[in-house]
C-alpha cells in the first residue's frame, strides 16, 4: 500500500459517508411529509430543502467526482434545516409536543449516530441545532431528558472516535514503516551484497533515470581483473573477496559523484561517465587504473604483469541510449587491452595504447 492508496481510501469512507448522511435525511424527511404528526403541516419549507439537497448533491458529487463536498458545512446545514423544521412544526401543534421534540431529536441523533459513527464534529454541528431548539422550545420540562438523550449518543459516538482514531494513527504509521522497509528491500536488491556498487539491476534503474532527465555525452568503461581466477584458485575466495572490495571502493573513489559504478558479474566492472568526451573519459579511466595499482593487492600469479592486482579497461561510447551497443563496443575494447599484455586502456577503434 502507498501513501496515495492509503489518501483514497480515506477519500472513499468520506464519499460513503456523506452518501449515506444524504440518503437518511431524504427517508426522514420523505417520511415526515408522508406521515406528518397529527396531520398538521405535512409540508415545510424546510423539510423540502432537505429533500431537495438530499438528491441534488449526489448527483454533484457523481457527475463532478473532482469537486469534494465539504461534509462539516453540509452537516450544519442540514442541522440547522431540521432545527427551522422544527420551530415551524411545533407552533402547529396545540399539545404534547414534549413527545413531539424528544422523537424529532431521537430522529437526527439516530441520522448523525449511522452515518458519522467515525466523525464526532460533523455528527455536533449536525445535531446541536436540533438539540439547542428543542430544549430551547421545551423550556424546563422535560429538560433533563433531553439532555440525557443528547448526552448518551454524544458520549458513544465519542468513544468510537477516539479508538477509531487510535486505529487509524496506527495503520497508518505501520504503512509507513511498510513502505521505508520496501524501499530499503528495493535498494538491497539493486546493490550487490558484497561491494556495495550497484548490480545490473541497479544499473538499469538509473540508466532509465538519467536518460530521462537529459542526453549529455557519455562513455561506458568496462573493467576487468587480470588474472583473477587464478588470484581466487591460489589465494582463496575470501582473499579474492576482500580484494574485490578493495577494488570497488578504488573505483569509487576515482570517479565523480554524478559517474555510476555497477559491479557487472565476477571480477568485471562498469562504469558510465555522464558529460565527458573522448580524451575526458580516457583520463579518468587512467586514475582508476592508477589507483587500482597503488592497492599493492600481492598477486604473485599476475607476474607477467606486475607483482599486484590490476586491472584493464576497454572504453565505447554510449549512444543513442543503446547500452547493448556501447557495452559490445567496450567489451571489445577490453579483449583488445588485455591482448596486449593487460593494465592497459583501450578505446574502443583505437588500436593505440592509452
Amino acid at each position: 500500500m502507498t501513501l496515495q492508496t492509503w489518501q483514497s481510501l480515506c477519500n472513499k469512507r468520506y464519499r460513503l459517508s456523506l452518501r449515506l448522511f444524504l440518503l437518511l435525511n431524504a427517508f426522514s424527511a420523505l417520511f415526515s411529509i408522508i406521515l406528518p404528526l397529527r396531520n398538521q403541516g405535512a409540508f415545510t419549507l424546510p423539510i423540502c430543502f432537505i429533500v431537495v439537497l438530499s438528491v441534488v448533491l449526489p448527483l454533484i458529487q457523481r457527475f463532478y467526482p473532482k469537486v469534494k463536498i465539504n461534509i462539516i458545512f453540509i452537516s450544519l446545514i442540514f442541522g440547522s434545516l431540521w432545527a427551522w423544521h422544527v420551530i415551524d412544526k411545533f407552533r402547529l401543534l396545540d399539545g404534547d409536543a414534549a413527545s413531539f421534540l424528544l422523537i424529532a431529536l431521537l430522529s437526527v441523533l439516530f441520522i448523525g449516530s449511522i452515518a458519522f459513527s467515525n466523525n464526532i464534529v460533523a455528527f455536533l454541528v449536525h445535531s446541536l441545532p436540533v438539540f439547542a431548539t428543542c430544549v430551547w422550545l421545551n423550556g424546563e420540562e422535560s429538560s433533563m431528558r433531553l439532555i440525557c438523550t443528547f448526552a448518551l449518543p454524544v458520549l458513544g459516538i465519542s468513544i468510537q472516535h477516539v479508538i477509531q482514531r487510535r486505529n487509524d494513527n496506527f495503520a497508518q504509521a505501520l504503512m509507513n514503516r511498510l513502505i521505508q522497509e520496501r524501499k530499503t528491500l528495493n535498494d538491497l536488491s539493486m546493490l550487490d551484497p558484497l561491494t556495495g556498487l550497484y548490480n545490473r539491476r541497479g544499473l538499469q534503474h538509473k540508466l532509465q533515470h538519467l536518460l530521462a532527465v537529459d542526453e549529455s555525452s557519455r562513455f561506458v568503461l568496462l573493467l576487468d581483473i587480470d588474472h583473477f581466477k587464478a588470484y581466487n584458485d591460489h589465494y582463496g575466495h575470501m582473499m579474492g573477496d576482500q580484494a574485490l572490495i578493495r577494488v570497488s571502493a578504488a573505483l569509487r573513489d576515482a570517479v565523480r559523484s554524478r559517474d555510476i559504478v555497477a559491479r557487472f558479474g565476477g571480477e568485471e566492472f562498469m562504469i558510465l561517465l555522464n558529460n565527458v568526451n573522448v580524451e575526458e573519459a580516457r583520463v579518468i579511466a587512467e586514475q582508476i587504473r592508477q589507483k587500482v595499482y597503488d592497492l599493492k593487492i600481492p598477486h604473485m600469479f599476475n607476474e607477467s604483469v606486475a607483482t599486484n592486482v590490476t586491472i584493464s579497461i576497454g572504453i565505447a561510447p554510449f549512444i543513442d541510449g543503446d547500452i547493448e551497443a556501447a557495452l559490445s563496443l567496450a567489451d571489445s575494447a577490453l579483449y583488445e587491452a588485455k591482448h596486449l599484455g593487460r593494465n592497459h586502456i583501450l578505446v574502443s577503434g583505437e588500436l593505440q595504447v592509452a
